[in-house]
């Protein structure tokens, strides 16, 4: 029942476009499209807005990370994260790791501030009951990690229909909630962004609560850190934080318009299809198959009336 219910990224038109004049045609299944040329066919209906209580701006001197929260994955946990910012537990700390081919991690490295009642550690919210089956857009490819995979609502999701459970993936630029040996050890107080292969390992270990949509250049390439495990060894080499803020409190004139593609829209088959099967003329050996996180959730700065934008890197 829950497989008959999935649906499956199949082909599918593009909607009409905002000057009521219809889309190109989809190209026919079995022909080469680039996926700058399924965007660039993409109808305004295709792409959502990030709610901006649901954004983190992360500001550091070299420039600004925008993150968006799946407060649907993890309630309690981005809760908690949006209760520190509030009270500017962030602001002056530092990014106190940086793990090659894994994450940037940042926090209090000296334990000293006060997070006040977000400081509890919370249960994990390593996974969820399975919801919106009609809702699910799954790979046809397959998975080493779970029984099914695909998106929903645009995040990346792992499901097992036999244990009724579906949880967030631990891909390119997901934002992880820092904990010890203890399950519940964990409150949002310390952050992590994945800058690396994708450590699928980690799913349903630890609790995901968002993901890096702009700025992640300003992360990953970050000086690694020579300690154990990539903590940085010296003080000196900490970067500071400046802030981290919620969209939703700040004017619309310091807010950072991004928009995303949505996955329940008919052209985000067609997109996963164009990075299945590259076919263009680079490409001697197409590979007809793609994982999970190597399907980039486009982003783009939301484009002006009249005027296209072009998808921005994670």
């Amino acid at each position: 029942m829950l497989l008959g219910a999935c649906a499956t990224l199949t082909p599918g038109a593009a909607g009409s476009a905002a000057s009521g004049a219809p889309p190109p045609a989809a190209t026919a299944p079995g022909t080469a499209e680039a996926p700058q040329d399924v965007l660039a066919r993409s109808a305004a209906s295709d792409w959502r807005a990030p709610d901006p209580d649901n954004t983190l701006y992360l500001e550091l001197g070299a420039g600004r990370v925008v993150i968006e929260l799946a407060p649907q994955f993890a309630p309690r946990h981005v809760a908690n994260i949006k209760t520190l910012v509030r009270q500017h537990y962030f602001d002056g700390l530092s990014i106190l790791r940086v793990q090659d081919d894994y994450v940037v991690q940042w926090g209090d490295p000296e334990e000293k501030r006060d997070p006040g009642a977000a400081a509890r550690s919370l249960p994990p919210e390593f996974e969820r009951t399975l919801q919106r089956a009609a809702g699910f857009r799954a790979l046809q490819d397959g998975d080493v990690y779970a029984p099914q995979v695909g998106f929903i609502d645009s995040w990346p999701v792992a499901r097992d229909p036999k244990l009724g459970k579906e949880w967030l993936v631990h891909c390119y630029a997901m934002l992880g909630v820092g904990r010890d040996t203890a399950p519940d050890s964990g409150s949002g107080a310390e952050l992590y962004v994945v800058i690396g292969h994708a450590p699928r390992q980690l799913d349903r270990n630890v609790t995901l609560t968002g993901r890096v949509l702009q700025g992640i250049e300003l992360l990953s390439s970050l000086p690694r850190g020579t300690g154990a495990l990539g903590f940085y060894e010296q003080p000196e080499q900490y970067v500071p934080i400046k802030s981290i803020s919620i969209a939703a409190d700040l004017p619309a004139s310091r807010r950072t318009d991004l928009e995303l593609l949505r996955s329940d829209a008919p052209i985000f088959a067609d997109y996963v299809r164009s990075l299945r099967s590259r076919t263009g003329a680079w490409f001697v050996e197409p590979t007809d198959r793609i994982e999970l996180c190597n399907v980039r959730l486009p982003v783009r700065v939301r484009p002006v009336a009249g005027a296209g934008s072009a998808p921005v890197n994670r």
